[in-house]
């Protein structure tokens, strides 16, 4: 047995002693109790007169308030300078004793670390089990129930009393899953409870848990300060929180997404009222088995044993097999005895809510890019103005998100600096990526943009028209928010479409836009979009929509054509669904807040309704010459081991794409490693330059090579 588990034992041993000290005292009174009987060992069996006649002057005795006979469970001196040389010990091998961190690290009180210590008892041993059932005057009742617990060291009713609120389903140790009810039972106090799986190995030493592994999830921790978020008007706060704590108010409805500021919102209630909150979701109504009903009063039971807010954070439940989850929710909600807020980012008004004579409602609406500005600027008072406004246009973000990009962001200038922090400012875009991106991906690939604007080869002209759209992007929010232009579109979003071969560097294009944004690039998966069941389709598009808006990456739908091609007559039944889907798209794509990209092989194919809906529609052409060359010297990187035979010059001249030509490049260097050549030749970028010619059904001929076309001998 190692170090910690042989004085935790020995510290679970010194604290039991109270305890049997306590039960020494109840075995007294009961025996004492039972010598008063004739039949004593009939009691159990039936009850006689003058047992009944002893039960009526035990409950006078009790009801009378004077002091009750039982034992404290308090250590004696000599038993407090024994935990002191274990707690030494433990900390001379930098160890503490489990049950202190438990109760220190999860603040519980005497009485709930004596209740511990009692469940304990039992798993330290059994003997313990037939000292419980005489107590209670029953073979059958061997755990510690509710009776025992708050009797056992009680020296008042009123004491016992308050015991049992501490053990009721509001407690934390109930709460947390530290105590766990056995059964069912007939009363309150002959519930039974035991410690929950994993509890007494901790306290004996021999499991490397953590304390903060049991905790209340439901629980929701508020902020100290109950300032109003950005964005709420002061007074209409301050009106909310009177009318919920007059009780003008009992039912909330906040409609708008979190980074309009809604956990912002139900937090600062809260704070501002002083008391707890607690949350559940409608994931957590989906559990298999889960009687729903049931569930909900429990925990409407416990947010009330704790005089706290109940918080449903609701998501859409349209299906028809949770149309009965949302009636259930509206119904037992319209009833609650605590101050109910529901959430969601679109109105969920079920009838019997707007009925109950005390419900109201807030919408709340985007952060202007001034509100972000300025939130941004507390956050980070070492960013310049000009740094601040590009930041706050790139991410649209709530106040609490940006408080916490300011934790990360400091958290990694501590980590990352030699001896002293790094500059935060090195690290805000790394921890704004971190928060914008928490959420995971169900439609899209997330794609890290590694290449900048020096990686795309595009004729000048064509090339500033891509930078434009990374600039576009950024100054939308100023012009919308300053120069009012926001209230004539219908999406604050920017939507560009690119067209052109495969080849020509549209993807890069967008990766590149991404890059110079410091965003992620959403790279739609069109296998995981497209569905073949009617309005599947609709409802993942939706979701991918959803998905790079909340992580604010450049949303990218690669042969776009297959989603946004032309609606066609309708001659068949799956006609209609198909046009349902394009416009669906037309109206998703103008709505959307965040930077869409589309690329298209053939442009003809794209429904000419999408055209005006687009910001920036840019067409690639095959690279020329000049292009082709740019190409070439950046396809061999400068670590290559290229030979001075590869004559890029007369390279440029072969009609290639720029992905050709980088693949070929690539090729050229495999073929050169699988001959065992040190070095890339031109006779190696000559065969793969063919290679790519007949994958694109093209011939390669030594007239297209010049005096380089004896080198394809051998090509094929």
């Amino acid at each position: 047995m190692d170090s910690l588990a042989s004085l935790a034992i020995a510290h679970l041993i010194l604290r039991l002693q109270p305890i049997n000290r306590a039960l020494r005292v109840a075995v007294e009174n009961q025996r004492a109790d039972a010598e008063r009987l004739a039949r004593p060992d009939v009691s159990a069996l039936c009850v006689t007169s003058d047992h009944v006649q002893l039960l009526l002057q035990q409950i006078d005795f009790v009801q009378s308030g004077m002091a009750l006979c039982s034992s404290p469970s308090a250590l004696t001196p000599e038993e407090l300078d024994a935990e002191a040389e274990l707690r030494s010990a433990a900390s001379a091998t930098s160890l503490f004793l489990p049950l202190e961190r438990m109760v220190s690290e999860l603040s519980l009180t005497e009485f709930e670390t004596e209740v511990i210590l009692i469940c304990a008892a039992v798993e330290f041993d059994p003997k313990y089990e037939r000292i419980f059932a005489f107590l209670l005057d029953d073979l059958n009742r061997k755990l510690p129930c509710l009776e025992l617990l708050t009797s056992l060291t009680a020296s008042s009713l009123d004491e016992r009393i308050a015991r049992r609120h501490v053990l009721g389903c509001s407690g934390q140790l109930r709460r947390r899953g530290i105590l766990v009810p056995v059964g069912d039972a007939a009363s309150e106090l002959r519930q039974e409870f035991r410690l929950a799986p994993g509890v007494f190995d901790f306290l004996a030493g021999t499991s490397k848990a953590n304390p903060r592994q049991w905790q209340d999830r439901f629980e929701v921790p508020i902020p100290a300060s109950s300032i109003p978020p950005s964005g709420i008007n002061p007074s209409e706060f301050a009106h909310l929180c009177d009318a919920l704590s007059q009780g003008f108010v009992q039912i909330v409805g906040i409609w708008g997404s979190d980074s309009n500021g809604t956990h912002e919102l139900v937090q600062g209630i809260a704070s501002e009222l002083t008391i707890p909150l607690r949350r559940i979701t409608c994931q957590d109504l989906l559990a298999p088995n889960l009687d729903i009903r049931a569930f909900l009063q429990e925990q409407l039971t416990i947010a009330a044993g704790l005089h706290a807010i109940f918080w449903l954070e609701f998501e859409s439940l349209d299906d028809s097999s949770n149309a009965r989850i949302s009636q259930i929710l509206a119904d037992t909600l319209s009833r609650s005895p605590v101050p109910v807020v529901v959430t969601s980012t679109s109105p969920w008004r079920p009838a019997s809510l707007l009925r109950s004579g005390s419900y109201t409602e807030i919408e709340l609406s985007e952060l202007d890019h001034a509100t972000r500005e300025t939130i941004w600027s507390q956050s980070f008072p070492e960013l310049a103005g000009d740094e601040v406004s590009k930041i706050s246009s790139r991410f649209a973000l709530s106040a609490a998100d940006i408080r916490s990009i300011s934790e990360i962001a400091r958290a990694r200038a501590r980590v990352c600096g030699n001896g002293a922090p790094d500059p935060v400012q090195q690290h805000v875009a790394a921890a704004c990526n971190v928060v914008a991106q928490r959420h995971s991906t169900h439609f899209a690939t997330v794609v890290r943009p590694r290449r900048g604007p020096d990686d795309l080869i595009l004729p000048p002209q064509l090339h500033l028209q891509i930078l434009e759209i990374a600039s576009f992007s950024q100054l939308g929010a100023r012009i919308d928010a300053d120069w009012g232009f926001g209230h004539l579109a219908n999406g604050s979003g920017m939507k560009a479409i690119f067209t052109g071969e495969p080849g020509t560097g549209k993807t890069l294009a967008a990766e590149v836009i991404a890059g110079i944004l410091g965003l992620s690039l959403y790279k739609v998966d069109l296998a995981r979009v497209v569905s073949k069941w009617v309005g599947e389709t609709e409802k993942n598009l939706e979701s991918a929509f959803r998905e790079a808006e909340e992580s604010h990456s450049v949303l990218f739908f690669d042969e776009a054509e297959a989603l946004f091609g032309k609606r066609a007559e309708v001659q068949h039944g799956t006609d209609r669904y198909a046009n349902l889907e394009v416009s669906y798209l037309l109206q998703r794509l103008e709505s959307s807040s965040g930077l869409v990209i589309l690329a298209s092989n053939v442009k003809d194919q794209i429904d000419s309704a999408f055209t005006r809906r687009f910001h920036a529609a840019v067409h690639f052409p095959k690279p020329g010459p000049e292009e082709r060359l740019r190409i070439w010297k950046l396809a061999f990187p400068q670590s290559a081991p290229l030979d001075d035979s590869v004559d890029i010059a007369a390279l440029a001249r072969l009609d290639m794409t720029g992905a050709a030509i980088v693949g070929a490049a690539r090729t050229a260097a495999l073929l050169a490693a699988d001959s065992g050549s040190s070095r890339i030749t031109m006779q190696h970028v000559i065969r793969s330059a063919s290679r790519q010619y007949r994958r694109e059904a093209r011939v390669l001929t030594p007239v297209d090579l010049g005096p380089y076309g004896a080198l394809l001998q051998g090509a094929t």
